[in-house]
């Protein structure tokens, strides 16, 4: 069979890639795929999403950076249907990925036995624990395996805590849902809790595109996990959503008032806004300072892009 240049170029890529990083796609193809990103990235080439970005997302909605998303033509970048376990813990961060199958013998032999050439101990489940770094949240497609398919117990989720500040998201398991628990500050976006062991599973897959349920997942996106569901955000269009959802939530602040008042109709507040009303929520803005700043020039900006 004839293999064409460019095809044969690709698989020698990922081989010889595969000497030296495991599971993981070449530097330059993550960078190609991630390519709209031009911020700092990773040793990997993982996007590099901003510390101060990944804490203004803990402060939005899902609601509102879903609508960013969708009017920007990202229609695959939420999953729901999840077990928790703590409701009350978001978790948000930057993706590392893993993606596993279900094992066969001859092929688990030879991931194995490489990984310990390159010096990765354990199974192949705490692979990715190992280049946790803060800030990051583990996301595995454990092809939504729940015997035998828990990813995580309380020892390794101690240990992704440790690394990472952070939680993980699963579709797949976990077991030891009490120990789980008691690691303050931790949760877990699994699709179910299970006694048992894994087993009969392989990681063919680190910082590779995965698939989360309906949802499209690439390394370096980031990610914000509530009781709502689980969103996928492209790390560059990290600061849009961000800011833009940001801006959602202060103009229904500022409409819940002049509603309330009487001073404007909800016709009004969700149309594009009028001289006087812009003028008007920049003083209302100014009388709640905690709420932060904002200029003419920054609120015609984000009115003029208006798709909410």
């Amino acid at each position: 069979m004839r293999i064409y240049r460019p095809v044969w170029l690709f698989i020698v890529c990922i081989f010889s890639s595969g000497i030296m990083m495991g599971q993981t796609i070449p530097k330059d193809e993550l960078i190609f795929l991630t390519s709209q990103w031009k911020g700092d990235r990773f040793a990997d080439g993982r996007p590099k999403v901003a510390d101060d970005l990944l804490i203004r997302a803990k402060n939005i909605g899902i609601d509102d950076a879903w609508t960013v998303l969708k009017n920007l033509g990202y229609t695959n970048q939420f999953e729901g249907g999840w077990k928790t376990v703590n409701d009350s813990i978001k978790v948000v961060g930057r993706v590392v990925t893993a993606m596993y199958l279900p094992s066969r013998p001859d092929v688990e032999k030879e991931i194995k036995e490489r990984g310990v050439a390159q010096g990765r101990k354990g199974n192949t489940n705490s692979w990715p624990i190992d280049v946790l770094t803060k800030g990051d949240v583990y996301v595995a497609d454990g092809f939504g395996k729940i015997a035998g398919g828990t990813l995580i117990g309380s020892t390794l989720g101690n240990s992704i805590y440790s690394k990472s500040g952070n939680g993980v998201i699963f579709n797949g398991s976990a077991r030891d849902l009490e120990g789980l628990s008691e690691i303050k500050g931790f949760n877990a976006f699994v699709r179910d809790f299970h006694p048992s062991f894994l087993e009969n599973m392989v990681l063919m897959g680190l910082n590779t595109p995965i698939r989360i349920g309906q949802a499209i997942v690439m390394p370096g996106d980031l990610v914000i996990a509530d009781r709502e569901g689980v969103l996928f955000i492209p790390a560059h269009l990290a600061d849009q959503v961000i800011s833009t959802a940001e801006f959602v939530t202060l103009k229904d602040k500022f409409g819940f008032e002049m509603v309330k008042t009487n001073q404007y109709s909800t016709g009004q507040i969700d149309s594009q806004w009028t001289d006087q009303i812009k003028t008007d929520f920049l003083n209302w803005l100014k009388k709640h300072p905690e709420l932060g700043k904002m200029t003419r020039a920054d609120l015609d900006k984000v009115m003029s892009q208006r798709t909410w």
